[in-house]
């Protein structure tokens, strides 16, 4: 059996909505350069739709198809909707992921989570604070 699934090598080998959002309605960058896997995420959104994301990872083959399912997954969906996404939807879309790569999962949901979260705050927008959990203390990334 292969490590990886056809999808996860599909998005590592053609990665999709890689680059930079200029002028960037939120952007969220989680990781740790001790592990290797840092992730970076554009949103641009309109009428509370995310109308584009775009990405910049650094990090393994997990964490490239990680990064790029995760904005296939949130592209042209509504803001409320973007911010429910989670690592194991992101995994299962790429027809999962080893026990020991699923990190990247986690830090794909995460850096949406802190772009989401940065365009709240630079909109003055209230939101439940609870939804977006402390990185540094959370026990995710390079401890999994």
């Amino acid at each position: 059996m292969a490590l990886y699934s056809d999808k996860v090598m599909d998005h590592f080998r053609n990665p999709r909505n890689v680059g930079v959002i200029e002028e960037a309605d939120g952007i969220g960058e989680v990781g740790n350069a001790k592990c290797g896997d840092i992730m970076k995420i554009y949103l641009k959104i309109d009428n509370d739709i995310i109308t584009d994301v775009k990405f910049e990872t650094f990090g393994c083959g997990s964490a490239i198809a990680s990064s790029s399912m995760a904005t296939e997954l949130i592209k042209g969906k509504p803001v409320a909707e973007a911010l429910q996404l989670t690592n194991k939807a992101v995994a299962e879309a790429l027809d999962g992921l080893p026990a020991h790569k699923l990190h990247c999962s986690v830090l794909a949901e995460e850096a949406i989570k802190s772009a989401l979260k940065d365009y709240y705050d630079k909109n003055n927008i209230e939101y439940d604070h609870t939804l977006f959990p402390d990185c540094a203390s959370c026990g995710h990334g390079c401890d999994i």
